[in-house]
C-alpha cells in the first residue's frame, strides 16, 4: 500500500470526505422551497391564531365599539376591564370556573391513572383474551356519545348521582384513545428493562412503578393535557346530568349567558376568554412533553 493510498483513507470514526455542495443543497432543500414553508407556516399560524386575538379584542373593548356603525375595529381605542366586571357582578363566573376545575381535575386524575395501569397490562401482562380485550376497548371509539347517553342517564339515576359532581366525573374516568396511547408508549420501552426488574424479583406493580413510570413523564402530559381539555370542553353530558346552576361548568354557563334575552357578545368573548386562557397556558408549558409523547407512542 502505497503513501498516496493511505492518504485518500480517512481515520477511524470520520468521514472520508464532506458532503459535496450539491448533496447539501438537496439534503436543506432551495432557498425558495424553505421560503415557501416558512411563508405557509405563517399563514396557517396566522389562521390560528386569528380567532383568539379577535376574542381578546372583543372582549377588552368598551362595550359596542367593535361593531360600531364607523366599521370594525380590529384593536381597541382603550383596553377596558368593563365586560369582565359586569360579568362577574351578574352571574357566578368564580363557581363556574371552580366547578370545571374540580371536575377536570378529579377526571383527569381518574383517566390517567386507569389508562396508565390498563395501558401497562395489555403492553406487558400476557393474559387469556389480551388481543380480543384490545380490540374491543378500542371498537368504543367508534360509537357515538350521543349513543350511549340515555343509558348513561339511566344509570347514573339509579346510583342517585344526578346533580353532583359525580354524574360527571364516573362516566369520564377512562378513555379508549388514552389506553391505545399509554399500550404504544409502553410497547417503545426496551423489554430488557422490564425482564432485569422481573429477573431481580419484582412484581408487576413494583416494575411499574419504579421502572416504567419514571420513564412515562412525556405519556402522562399527553394523557393530562389531552383529558383535561376534554373535560374542561365537555358540554353535552354535563349539561343533562348537572341540573342546579351553581354546579354549571364554564361551557354551560356560555349558554346560558348566550340564552338571555338580550345577548351580550362582549360578555360572552370574555366569557369565552376566561375559558379558553387556562388550557393555552397549561400547553405552552407542557408541549415539550406533549410533542415527546407523542412521538415515542408511534403516533405521527
Amino acid at each position: 500500500m502505497t503513501s498516496s493510498t493511505l492518504t485518500q483513507i480517512a481515520p477511524l470514526g470520520e468521514p472520508s470526505q464532506a458532503p459535496s455542495p450539491r448533496r447539501r443543497r438537496r439534503r436543506d432543500g432551495s432557498p425558495l422551497g424553505r421560503g415557501i414553508r416558512i411563508l405557509l407556516a405563517v399563514i396557517a399560524s396566522a389562521v390560528i391564531f386569528f380567532p383568539l386575538y379577535w376574542m381578546v379584542v372583543i372582549a377588552f373593548s368598551p362595550r359596542g365599539e367593535v361593531f360600531r356603525p364607523g366599521g370594525v375595529q380590529f384593536w381597541p381605542s382603550t383596553f377596558s376591564t368593563e365586560n369582565f366586571a359586569s360579568l362577574f357582578a351578574r352571574f357566578p363566573i368564580a363557581d363556574w370556573f371552580v366547578n370545571s376545575l374540580v371536575i377536570g381535575a378529579f377526571v383527569t386524575a381518574l383517566t390517567v391513572i386507569v389508562n396508565l395501569l390498563a395501558g401497562y397490562a395489555f403492553a406487558r401482562i400476557r393474559f387469556a383474551g389480551r388481543g380480543i380485550l384490545f380490540i374491543l376497548a378500542l371498537a368504543t371509539m367508534m360509537i357515538p356519545v350521543q349513543a350511549i347517553m340515555v343509558a348513561q342517564f339511566r344509570l347514573v339515576t339509579g346510583l342517585q348521582l344526578t346533580g353532583t359532581y359525580w354524574s360527571v366525573i364516573l362516566p369520564g374516568a377512562a378513555a379508549a384513545f388514552g389506553l391505545f396511547l399509554a399500550r404504544q408508549f409502553f410497547l417503545s420501552i426496551p423489554e430488557e428493562l422490564i425482564e432485569a426488574a422481573r429477573m431481580d424479583g419484582a412484581s408487576h406493580l413494583r416494575t411499574f412503578l419504579q421502572i416504567v413510570l419514571p420513564l412515562s413523564k412525556p405519556l402522562i402530559a399527553v394523557l393530562t393535557l389531552l383529558t383535561l381539555l376534554g373535560s374542561w370542553n365537555d358540554f353535552a353530558w354535563p349539561l343533562i346530568a348537572l341540573k342546579d346552576p351553581a354546579l354549571f361548568t364554564l361551557p354551560i354557563g356560555l349558554l346560558y349567558l348566550k340564552g338571555q334575552s338580550t345577548p351580550d357578545y362582549s360578555a360572552s368573548m370574555a366569557l369565552a376568554l376566561i375559558s379558553v386562557v387556562p388550557m393555552v397556558l397549561l400547553f405552552l408549558l407542557f408541549q415539550r412533553y406533549f410533542v415527546q409523547g407523542f412521538a415515542r407512542s408511534g403516533i405521527r
